[in-house]
């Protein structure tokens, strides 16, 4: 039989839905949770269908982390289906969010586009004052489930929140580098309005133009016309998205050109050498190696964000 003292040695056990989620509970938990993420790199929590080794996961955890405005459709019967005690925290309830004026987004699932429904916009993690306000909410949780551990989980995400700061000075630097009309960029995702809002940098997107797995020629000649009108700086490809339209519209000199690498916008991709995290997908590694692509092409075409290896 265990110990009182050794049962309290347990670390927490921690569920994140998905990857974002996921790494910055690592940067406040440490080495003191047990964490299992949900949705992993290059995987999209959209559209997830959760696992029987989920559900034993979520019925084991102290706590779980999801995002909360409906951007993880399967996670409510998941945790119903689970009978679990965890405490469940939505780290957008303490997020600013935005409504979104369409009332949800389209994105590509293999080749298939498919809407997402919402009231509010759930990507707010894309503006690092949000991702600050997560942190906050997390430390929170570990300190609620553990106690003991709550002065480390405080200075862990006071520590994190200076690297924050930093990177939210890197992305405004980086944005202030852009001359005025070469802050416009294609994503295959339409779902950036947080980064728009915060660091000014304007989104266009093949969602908006069609909802069919095929765009059309019409479909793209007027992206392609938007793209001119806009004097676009790059196109991004997202490690989720499927990419043939965005090279379709490079392919037609619509004023856009490929570029090495490409963007993890909305969840950590597991093509780097190194441990995906949230700061070097935002950081001099993600979106400001992709803006600085812009300054380059300010004197020419714009480049495309493909596939890296």
């Amino acid at each position: 039989m265990l110990s009182a003292a050794a049962v309290q040695a347990e670390p927490p056990q921690v569920v994140a839905t998905f990857s974002i989620i996921g790494d910055l509970a690592a940067q406040v938990g440490g080495d003191r949770i047990d964490l299992q993420v949900l949705v992993g790199p290059d995987a999209d929590a959209h559209v997830y269908e959760p696992r029987p080794r989920d559900a034993m996961a979520v019925a084991r955890a102290d706590v779980v982390l999801t995002n909360g405005l409906e951007l993880e459709g399967f996670v409510d019967r998941l945790i119903a289906a689970s009978g679990t005690d965890a405490a469940i925290f939505a780290l957008t309830d303490g997020a600013n969010v935005l409504e979104d004026p369409a009332g949800g987004h389209y994105h590509y699932v293999g080749e298939q586009a498919i809407w997402h429904a919402g009231a509010y916009d759930p990507h707010a993690w894309q503006s690092v004052p949000n991702a600050q306000a997560y942190v906050a909410t997390i430390a929170d949780a570990f300190c609620a489930a553990d106690a003991d551990g709550c002065e480390g989980y405080r200075a862990n995400a006071a520590s994190y929140a200076l690297q924050l700061d930093a990177l939210d000075a890197e992305i405004r630097g980086a944005v202030e580098a852009l001359p005025q009309d070469r802050r416009t960029v294609v994503v295959a995702h339409n779902a950036f309005r947080y980064f728009e809002e915060e660091y000014g940098i304007v989104f266009l997107s093949p969602q908006g133009v069609s909802t069919e797995s095929e765009a059309s020629a019409a479909d793209v000649a007027g992206l392609i016309r938007e793209i001119r009108y806009a004097k676009a700086g790059a196109i991004f490809a997202e490690n989720i998205s499927d990419t043939r339209l965005l090279a379709t519209v490079s392919l037609t000199r619509s004023q856009a050109s490929i570029s090495d690498g490409f963007y993890t916008g909305n969840w950590l991709g597991s093509r780097s050498a190194a441990r995906p995290t949230y700061r070097a997908r935002s950081g001099r590694y993600g979106w400001c190696c992709h803006l600085r692509a812009s300054v380059s092409a300010a004197r020419g075409a714009p480049e495309y964000a493909g596939r890296r290896a």
